[in-house]
């Protein structure tokens, strides 16, 4: 199903990649560089895309491009729900999905990505769940980690 993701800020810079199955090139988002290049608006660019190999499916929100590839043919409204529930949940963790936010809680942003996909299938998407498995970031736990030299 989804083989990778690339989080993309508006500049189309790719400053977050997180791979499923196997390591896919960042040169495969040049398909999409492509189309930003060509929209006049981040809603212009095409929600999916057909290379010679992949699909690239993707979303814009807050300012950011949520693009995620597969190999094969897939119904593209369950990947395109899919990434919006990622930005949902990011949302709901961090109060806010920036770039700056997503750089400042990247381990929590993976360990969410790791727990949201099994294998490039969905397996927990609910934020509940997801909160069970992975305490959401605070202000208190970040002093303590920092002090005592521990990682988020």
């Amino acid at each position: 199903m989804i083989h990778s993701l690339f989080i993309i800020n508006s500049a189309c810079d790719v400053f977050i990649e997180k791979h499923w199955k196997s390591i896919i090139s960042r040169s495969v988002c040049d398909y999409f560089f492509d189309q930003h290049r060509k929209a006049i608006n981040p809603e212009d660019i095409p929600p999916v895309i057909a290379t010679p190999h992949h699909y690239l499916i993707s979303i814009y929100r807050c300012g950011l491009y949520f693009v995620a590839v597969c190999m094969t043919e897939v119904p593209p409204l369950f990947v395109i729900e899919f990434l919006h529930r990622v930005v949902d949940t990011f949302e709901d963790y961090f109060s806010e999905c920036s770039e700056n936010v997503v750089k400042d809680n990247y381990v929590v942003v993976y360990e969410l990505l790791d727990e949201m996909l099994d294998n490039g299938f969905p397996l927990a998407t609910e934020s509940n769940i997801l909160k069970e498995l992975i305490k959401p970031p605070n202000i208190l736990r970040t002093i303590a980690n920092s002090v005592t030299g521990k990682s988020k």
